[in-house]
């Protein structure tokens, strides 16, 4: 069976040699977070560090790095959660092989919480500021929880089967935060708690809010996991946790009855203060800005309590692997939500939301003479109308029919298959003045504001691509250093933008004068239908995953994406090629996310030898 509670994890995890231990003091100010960030890249274990400056709890991390101690954590229930998927993606299986699923009624059952008059996690009343204040990067506003699990329920129709468990950000001191009175709550839009918080601001009512730290492992990543309507996520801990998740009514909200940690308390419908700023996933501080304000009544927790946390940043961190998970887990129900879509990867390297591809059917006009994206184009646009998917900038979709055996996740591949049949005068579809991810401030428009493109392929292919850097390619000054990417890509170093240049007005006259010399017939670069402008050709060009990073998380597609021979016909814009994407650094974009030098050196000291993680690097 499951974990019951953080603690039986951990020592699973020591017993099976999982978990390495630190057992002089770490400093929660950025050294427990650069511990973290060297383990997970060296592909480590867990992390136990048993002294924490400034807080009587332990702190533990790393608990999902790997993909094999996922499985290890959740070895006894995985394949009841396969059964589950199975069956929700088709029920006819139950008919056809009733013995493979004889034991559905038992998984069925833990979907149930089960509830419990008392409750460990109450036992023990604190304050936040003796919970370990986590500081993750240098030029974080305050200590906050990495791994919260935020409990609402919908104000309308209380109870767990409306409810909603999200890990949404939460700030635990800074800014102007009331000390042990107050928290910052920050969720991006289309998450459930901004349900239930709308429901609650119409009915002029504060809305209760339990955060809920550690407890069974399973519940973590319930709290991340896209379900579909109507399952709640307290659910899905009871059945990827081997056992219904025991619950305890305390107030106006339950409790996980094994958690570590609870802080209860409500948002007020109009009170907000200033959140952040915060090193995010997409690896640039999000910025201080107004989210709702928690007003704390009540921070209790477990005899033996222990905090689990982890860093996010630029990808991959930890939360790769959770990524990594729910694809495993939901990867077969796609075709039963949007038929005709075979796969969608959202590409972590890029930051997760600014980059999707896709494969689907095109099958509208099968006798057609000249195939041409169709099917495609509305696949699309049910992609982008899909909760958290709904946040992509650029979504890439190409045809299965051309490739049965593409590999959505081989991302050369995909590039290479796409930029070898798209028509960049027909096949580019812009979503203008749009949501996006909230921490995205590549358009310049403030918060959840931006817009999107839709790249279609389907048909034969149109060009060769081209793998060495033109001979006799030229450019206007201000550019230089061109970088073969991948077949059909290049990189081209451009002069940073100055600093009185704005997003949304014209197009910066550099990138003019590289696209009419690229319009001049010797100019032309043959085989390259993209280039991306950044800053430094050289590291865009060194691995995949650095020009991932740069390009889609730099540009904003209504005002960066620009093209040789670019025109608007019927309110279409297109262009001959190639396709010229502006993915330098802008002006109003906050700094990326770096280590502090001093703190790393102190930190090498726990990998060296004779250090409790020397071997561990």
């Amino acid at each position: 069976m499951g974990h019951r509670n953080l603690t039986e994890c951990v020592a699973d995890l020591d017993r099976a040699g999982h978990l390495r231990r630190v057992p002089g003091e770490i400093d929660p100010h950025l050294e427990a977070a650069e511990v973290q960030r060297r383990v997970y890249r060296a592909g480590g274990p867990a992390v136990l560090f048993e002294r924490v400056r400034g807080t009587p709890f332990p702190m533990v991390s790393n608990l999902f790095g790997t993909r094999d101690r996922t499985h290890f954590l959740f070895r006894d229930a995985l394949a009841g959660v396969r059964k589950l998927v199975e069956l929700k993606t088709d029920p006819g299986n139950l008919a056809r092989r009733p013995w493979r699923y004889w034991d559905v009624p038992l998984l069925a059952w833990r979907l149930r919480p089960k509830w419990v008059r008392r409750a460990p996690v109450l036992a023990h009343p604190t304050t936040l500021s003796r919970l370990p204040q986590l500081v993750c990067w240098p030029r974080d506003g305050g200590a906050f929880v990495t791994l919260p699990q935020v409990y609402t329920e919908h104000p309308d129709r209380p109870g767990w089967l409306k409810s909603n468990l999200g890990m949404y950000r939460v700030q635990l001191s800074g800014n102007g935060y009331e000390p042990d009175r107050e928290c910052g709550l920050h969720y991006q839009i289309h998450r459930g708690i901004g349900v239930h918080h709308a429901a609650a601001r119409r009915r002029g009512e504060v809305l209760p809010v339990n955060v809920v730290v550690g407890g069974p492992p399973a519940l973590a990543v319930a709290a991340v996991m896209p379900l579909p309507e109507g399952l709640p996520e307290l659910a899905f801990a009871g059945a990827l946790g081997g056992r219904r998740l025991r619950l305890c009514a305390a107030g106006p909200l339950p409790v996980p009855a094994d958690a570590d940690f609870v802080i209860s308390g409500h948002i007020d419908p109009t009170r907000t203060k200033p959140e952040g700023p915060f090193g995010d996933h997409l690896g640039y501080y999000s910025l201080a800005h107004d989210f709702p304000v928690m007003t704390v009544t009540r921070v209790t927790h477990r005899a033996g309590a222990i905090w689990p946390f982890t860093v996010v940043g630029r990808p991959p961190q930890e939360d790769t692997s959770f990524g990594e998970l729910i694809h495993e887990l939901t990867g077969p129900v796609i075709p039963t939500v949007i038929p005709g879509l075979h796969a969608v990867h959202a590409v972590d390297a890029a930051g997760v939301h600014p980059l999707l591809l896709a494969l689907g059917s095109e099958r509208y006009v099968p006798y057609a003479a000249t195939r041409r994206p169709q099917e495609l184009l509305t696949l699309a646009n049910a992609v982008l109308g899909q909760g958290q998917l709904s946040l992509a900038k650029y979504l890439f979709v190409a045809a299965k029919e051309d490739a049965p055996d593409l590999d959505i996740h081989d991302i050369p591949a995909f590039f290479r298959h796409v930029l070898e049949r798209f028509d960049p005068e027909a096949d580019l579809h812009f979503q203008t003045r749009t949501t996006v991810d909230t921490l995205d401030y590549s358009a310049g428009m403030g918060l959840n504001a931006g817009s999107k493109v839709v790249v279609a392929a389907a048909g034969p292919k149109r060009r060769d691509l081209g793998t060495e850097v033109p001979v006799g390619l030229r450019l206007p000054d201000g550019f230089a250093d061109p970088r073969v990417v991948m077949p059909g890509v290049l990189s081209v170093a451009g002069r940073p933008l100055p600093v009185e240049w704005r997003s949304g007005g014209d197009c910066p006259r550099d990138i003019e004068k590289l696209l009419e010399q690229l319009a001049t017939g010797n100019g032309r670069p043959a085989g390259f239908p993209l280039i991306t402008v950044v800053d430094d050709s050289e590291f865009a060009a060194r691995s995949l995953a650095n020009w991932l990073w740069v390009t889609f998380t730099r540009s904003d597609p209504a005002n960066d994406v620009h093209g040789v021979g670019a025109g608007v016909v019927r309110k279409h814009w297109g262009c001959t090629g190639p396709v010229v994407v502006d993915a330098r650094l802008k002006p109003h974009m906050p700094p990326p996310l770096e280590e502090d030098p001093v703190v790393t050196r102190r930190v090498d000291a726990l990998f060296a030898r004779g250090g409790p993680l020397y071997g561990v690097e």
